[in-house]
C-alpha cells in the first residue's frame, strides 16, 4: 500500500481551502527543494526532488507550503494502525508505504484479494481522509510495481499467471536494485525492458553486473521474488553511494557526483519523514583506501541546499584535488522526526560565506520585538481557534481558520502583532 502524493495530500486534508488545487511542499528559501507535489501540480511538470524555484516556474499557480513532518507522522501512524488491524504481517517501508501479507489471503482468488484491497482503501479514506493505492502480486517487487501502476487512488491485483506478461514490457528501471549506473550498463548491451533482461543467459548478466547483484536481478526479472515481508528496525541513517566505471580525478565531476548522491540520500530522508543533523561524505580512492569526513549542524534540517552544501565542502577535506576516486557516498545521520529552523538563516549560507570584519557599532536602543509570520505557519486565535497563515506583509497577516474536520474556513486579516494570535501546534490542524 502506497499513500498518494502523501505530503501534499495531508496538506490538502488539513487545509481544505487548497483541496483540489496544485500544492507544493518544501523549502521556501532560494535553495528550497520540493518534498512533495500534489497530482494537480504534477500536471504542470512539477515533481518531488525538483528545486522549488523550477517547480514554481512550471506551476506558478501552486500553493507553496513548508513541510510539517510531525503532522505526516501522525497521519501515517493512524493509517498504519488500520493496516496492522487487518494484516498480521506488516513491513513499513517509509512514512507513506508498507507491505502487508495477510494470512487470510493465503491461497485467495484474485477476486478475494481485490475485495480485501477495496475494503482497506475505503476504510483508510473514511477514517483518515487520505487516499492510498494498492498493488498485489506473488512477491514484494511485483506488489510494489503494481501499486505504482495503480496510482493515483487505484488498485491493481496481478494474478500469478499474468505476472511475466506484465513485467516483460516494463523498463528495467522499474526493478529494485537498478539505478542509473546499472541501467546504463544494461542499455549499452541493448537491454531496455525487464523481458529483455530475463531473456539473457545468467552468465551474461553476472559477468556484467557481478555475481550476487546479477543473479538477484535475473531472478527478479523472471518473477522469482523470495524477499520476506518482515518488520524493519528504524534506520539510524540514510545514505546513497555510487562506484564509477573509471576513476575520476576532475574535481568538478566529483562535486557533481557528490551533489547527486546528496540528492539521492535526501529523497530517502524525506521519504522517512525525518530531518538530519550530521552529513558524512565517504570517498574511496584508486588504492581502495576509504576516507570519511562529517559535518554536524546545530539543529536537524531536511533542506537539500544545506545538506548538499555541507557534502560539497567535505569533498576537498576528504581527498586532495587530483586524487583518483572510484567511489563517493553521502549519508545523513542524527535523525529526528522534526526540524528546527536555524535562527540565522540557512546553515549552508552561513558557512560558505566569509564573515565580515568586525566594525565598532553604537549600542542599539531597545526595540519592541516584531513578530514574523510566514505562509503556512499554524496559528491559534483566542476566538476563532486554529488556522494557518495564507500571507503576511505591510504589518498585516491573513489567516484561514480551518482544520481537517471543519471544512473550508473563513479568512481574516489582523495586525501582524495582534496579541490574540499565537503560534499553534501543527497537530491541531488534524482536528482529532
Amino acid at each position: 500500500m502506497d499513500m498518494d502524493a502523501f505530503f501534499a495530500s495531508v496538506e490538502q486534508l488539513t487545509r481544505p481551502t487548497v483541496g483540489g488545487r496544485p500544492v507544493l511542499v518544501g523549502g521556501l528559501g532560494p535553495r528550497g527543494t520540493v518534498a512533495g507535489a500534489s497530482y494537480e501540480a504534477r500536471e504542470y511538470g512539477a515533481r518531488s526532488a525538483m528545486s522549488m524555484a523550477e517547480a514554481r516556474r512550471r506551476c506558478p499557480v501552486a500553493v507553496v507550503l513548508p513541510p510539517r513532518f510531525r503532522v505526516y507522522q501522525a497521519v501515517s501512524k493512524r493509517v498504519l494502525g488500520i493496516v496492522r488491524e487487518v494484516s498480521d504481517v506488516v513491513e513499513q517501508v517509509s512514512v507513506d508505504e508498507a507491505f502487508l501479507e495477510p494470512t487470510e489471503l493465503a491461497g485467495a482468488t484474485t477476486a478475494q484479494v481485490e475485495d480485501f484491497s477495496t475494503r482497506l482503501r475505503a476504510r483508510v479514506h473514511r477514517e483518515v481522509g487520505v487516499t492510498a493505492s494498492i498493488g498485489a502480486g506473488a512477491g514484494k517487487q511485483l506488489a510494489k510495481i503494481a501499486s505504482g501502476l495503480a496510482k493515483p487512488d487505484g488498485m491493481l491485483v496481478v494474478p500469478p499467471e499474468q505476472q511475466l506478461e506484465l513485467l516483460s514490457g516494463l523498463p528495467v528501471r522499474k526493478m529494485w536494485g537498478i539505478g542509473p549506473v546499472t541501467e546504463s550498463k544494461l542499455h549499452r548491451i541493448g537491454v531496455q525492458t525487464i523481458g529483455e533482461l530475463a531473456a539473457l543467459r545468467p552468465n551474461d548478466v553476472t559477468s556484467l553486473l557481478g555475481q550476487a547483484h546479477g543473479t538477484e536481478l535475473h531472478r527478479l526479472a523472471h518473477g522469482i521474488d523470495e524477499h520476506p515481508v518482515a518488520e524493519r528496525a528504524e534506520a539510524k541513517q540514510v545514505s546513497a553511494e555510487t562506484t564509477f566505471d573509471f576513476d575520476i580525478t576532475d574535481q568538478a565531476k566529483l562535486q557533481a557526483e557528490v551533489a547527486g548522491m546528496a540528492e539521492s540520500a535526501h529523497r530517502r530522508l524525506v521519504s522517512s519523514g525525518r530531518a538530519a543533523r550530521t552529513v558524512t561524505i565517504k570517498v574511496r580512492d584508486s588504492d581502495f583506501t576509504t576516507i570519511s569526513r562529517a559535518e554536524t549542524f546545530a539543529s536537524a534540517t531536511s533542506d537539500l541546499g544545506a545538506l548538499a552544501a555541507a557534502a560539497r565542502r567535505l569533498l576537498p577535506v576528504a581527498v586532495p584535488p587530483g586524487t583518483p576516486v572510484r567511489l563517493v557516498g553521502v549519508s545523513y545521520s542524527g535523525l529526528a522526526t522534526s526540524e528546527q529552523e536555524p535562527l540565522f538563516g540557512n546553515p549552508a549560507d552561513q558557512q560558505e560565506s566569509p564573515a565580515p570584519a568586525a566594525q565598532p557599532v553604537p549600542e542599539p536602543s531597545p526595540a519592541p520585538a516584531t513578530r514574523h509570520w510566514r505562509a503556512g505557519d499554524d496559528v491559534r486565535h483566542s476566538e476563532f481557534g486554529h488556522g494557518w497563515v495564507q500571507g503576511a506583509g505591510h504589518g498585516r497577516v491573513t489567516v484561514r481558520f480551518e482544520t481537517a474536520t471543519s471544512g473550508r474556513g473563513v479568512a481574516r486579516t489582523f495586525a501582524i502583532d495582534a496579541p490574540e494570535l499565537t503560534s499553534s501546534d501543527p497537530i491541531d490542524s488534524l482536528g482529532w
